[in-house]
């Protein structure tokens, strides 16, 4: 919202304008906790000043320090709600794609450890490069405390999602299962399925056999998911079911792995089954979780090449085949 036409960010906060009335609106960090504490929030984020992030130049540390500031005031706001003891505060480190300003940002945010109960990375998934993207998760997991849990926003593949659990991160959220569920596309444990492809209007099979979700629980076939979403929007609410249900899985058996001390070998096989029939991992996947110790050309995917660029083309097409 912050680089929308319809806004203005100022020191005081951000200045909205409603596009129907031109009725200005400003949003302080202080206002913005009001508004957490009064729907009961159980993880509160502070206001930040978001920037593109393939913005470059003045305006990265501008946003950088404001959104420093700006924790300050959300902690005396938060603090003095008396609500400190039951909803969480959480920082977010800004900084763009530059790793100085990261570094400075993290300092700030840590030395503001005894006021935060967690932390968030955001200013990413905004269109870089996921060889970049990774290395500046991890640059912030590595200096962000262990005792408190690291948050990475926007971020909803699952493969992004699961080389972030190995690079240190804990939880995540994105509206790619929904977006991509009014679409038509399923998301599966063997990749993402686009339904309204024409192969799936005979298939007398669920989305996944194995899913619990109320979707293919209830044995709607792919055929029957095939007319929905191409001709009627009720299509998109039963993807969308299975859709939060398979993100819920996914991380609950890397949590799971986690647990049980096998999380290398649980990597090895997620990828190997998500990528597998496609025959090649992407590069940066490989690179990140080498950086961890885990190597997915180790094993069961010895035999798999790797490929430039952010990884396989997925059934997003609408072309009907």
């Amino acid at each position: 919202m912050t680089n929308s036409s319809f806004s203005k960010v100022t020191e005081e906060g951000v200045l909205f304008e409603s596009p129907f009335t031109g009725e200005p609106t400003m949003l302080t960090p202080e206002e913005s906790m009001t508004i957490q504490h009064s729907i009961g929030a159980d993880i509160m984020m502070q206001l930040d000043d978001v920037v593109s992030s393939l913005t470059t130049g003045p305006r990265v540390e501008e946003a950088m320090w404001r959104s420093v500031r700006w924790l300050d005031r959300c902690i005396v706001a938060h603090n003095a709600s008396g609500r400190a003891d039951s909803q969480n505060l959480f920082a977010i480190i800004q900084g763009g794609l530059d790793h100085r300003l990261r570094d400075i940002c993290l300092d700030e945010m840590v030395k503001r450890k005894d006021s935060i109960p967690g932390y968030a990375v955001g200013g990413l998934s905004g269109g870089e490069a996921k060889d970049v993207f990774w290395k500046i998760v991890d640059q912030c997991t590595k200096k962000l405390p262990e005792d408190r849990p690291r948050y990475c926003m926007g971020i909803g593949f699952a493969e992004d999602l699961m080389v972030c659990v190995a690079l240190g991160v804990d939880m995540a959220d994105c509206v790619f299962p929904t977006r991509t569920a009014r679409f038509g596309v399923a998301l599966t444990f063997n990749g993402p399925i686009n339904l309204r492809l024409g192969k799936h209007a005979s298939s007398l099979v669920p989305i996944d056999e194995t899913c619990p979700c109320p979707t293919c629980a209830s044995g709607t076939t792919r055929a029957q998911l095939h007319h929905l979403v191409t001709y009627e929007t009720a299509g998109a609410h039963s993807v969308t079911l299975h859709n939060v249900a398979f993100q819920a899985q996914l991380m609950g058996r890397a949590r799971d792995a986690i647990i049980e001390n096998r999380f290398p070998e649980y990597l090895k096989k997620f990828f190997y089954d998500y990528f597998g029939e496609r025959g090649s991992y992407p590069r940066w996947c490989v690179d990140a979780l080498r950086s961890v110790g885990v190597d997915l050309l180790d094993g069961i995917g010895k035999d798999m090449s790797v490929v430039d660029g952010n990884g396989a083309k997925w059934e997003y097409s609408d072309v009907k085949a």
